[in-house]
């Protein structure tokens, strides 16, 4: 374990508001390298030096300081990690007033550097699974190389699993500790790496049943929106064995697509009509909403109309419940719908037409700008 001066820069600042003396960090080789005195930084400090080699706590006086190099009065301690001296702390100032606080201030010193050291090993370890899980989803036949690795990062290649792909909207950067909180919510074997800026990817042991699996992703989607501050959207693949956990991937892409219109948990094996309106592409879609729509789409009294109608089973009695509307009014705005645009809300082939531009004109990545490029 080496000292940086990132890391003992963190530590003065850290320590500095428990004490209100000058402190200087310094490693190894009796160099500062860092200080509440910036002018100390990167100076040669003796006593430092004396203090590493005889591992104790050295106590400078006004005396020392005309005999040690680069020394103040007060008070350094060696600082231990994992039994071994490797940098020492001081403190400045009357070593009567600072001895009583040098302990302490080793003591929290060391926490910090163990604390920073484990918070390397994991982020260490989670950029080996991010690299090997990549690998997994590409390679389409395993080297020696690759059962190696999962072996060091104790992967198991024996079990089925399920893709799952969630978004988290609003949360800007995803933490390794952030991982680390949602172990309740796996297995021994499941996995989850950070997958880009915004999205997380977990592979899941298929032991579970279906609906304790939903379970566990409805708890881990309530966990996070309620402690992370962040809407999420879950799609999840179907169970597949290893070798082929690349197909799972695609279906849990597809369902997150779904998932992310109403930041829901959706399953691919659900879906229906959504898998292939979702295929049409985009220049297909547009040209068809204004052929169905385009006299009403500046009517949003109609559109909104049409909407409730389909979430109602297309039941008028509970669509003009849903408005507060009398029926004969309800039956007055579907003749005017009629009147624009030549569809008959009665007639099925003519509602299937109508559900489907409704369903394109909402459910649009940006909607808005889908409808402003219509008109």
């Amino acid at each position: 374990m080496q000292l940086l001066p990132s890391l003992a820069q963190k530590i003065i600042g850290e320590v500095k508001k428990l004490l209100n003396e000058d402190l200087i960090i310094v490693n190894r080789e009796g160099v500062i390298l860092a200080s509440t005195d910036p002018s100390r930084i990167s100076r040669f400090h003796e006593g430092a030096v004396l203090c590493m080699k005889e591992k104790r706590n050295v106590v400078i006086s006004k005396e020392d300081e005309k005999t040690l190099i680069g020394v103040k009065a007060g008070l350094n301690l060696p600082v231990f990690f994992q039994q071994e001296v490797i940098g020492v702390i001081g403190i400045t100032g009357e070593p009567g007033h600072v001895l009583p606080f040098g302990e302490i201030i080793r003591k929290m010193t060391e926490l910090l550097i163990q604390e920073n050291y484990y918070s390397e090993q994991l982020q260490m370890e989670s950029r080996m699974q991010e690299a090997f899980v990549f690998d997994w989803l590409q390679l389409k036949e395993w080297p020696p190389a690759f059962f190696s690795r999962a072996k060091h990062l104790n992967i198991e290649l024996e079990i089925g699993r399920r893709a799952v792909l969630a978004e988290l909207s609003g949360k800007k950067t995803i933490f390794q500790q952030d991982l680390w909180q949602l172990r309740p919510f796996l297995e021994e074997m499941d996995l989850v790496v950070q997958w880009g800026n915004e999205r997380l990817l977990l592979l899941i042991d298929n032991s579970l049943s279906r609906e304790s699996f939903e379970e566990k992703l409805t708890g881990m989607k309530r966990y996070i929106e309620e402690n992370w501050q962040a809407a999420v959207s879950i799609g999840a693949g179907q169970p597949k064995e290893a070798h082929s956990i690349r197909e799972s991937f695609e279906q849990a892409e597809k369902a997150l697509h779904i998932a992310l219109r109403t930041h829901s948990v959706i399953f691919e094996e659900d879906l229906r009509l959504d898998i292939c309106l979702d295929a049409i592409p985009s220049e297909a879609k547009k040209e068809f909403t204004k052929r169905v729509l385009e006299p009403v789409l500046k009517n949003e009294e109609l559109l909104a109309t049409c909407r409730m109608y389909f979430s109602h089973h297309l039941s008028v009695k509970e669509t003009a419940e849903a408005l507060h509307l009398h029926v004969n009014t309800l039956h007055y705005r579907f003749s005017k719908l009629k009147e624009l645009t030549g569809i008959d809300i009665k007639h099925f082939p003519d509602a299937v037409e109508l559900y489907l531009a409704c369903y394109f004109l909402e459910v649009s990545p940006n909607s808005r700008s889908f409808l402003k490029e219509l008109l």
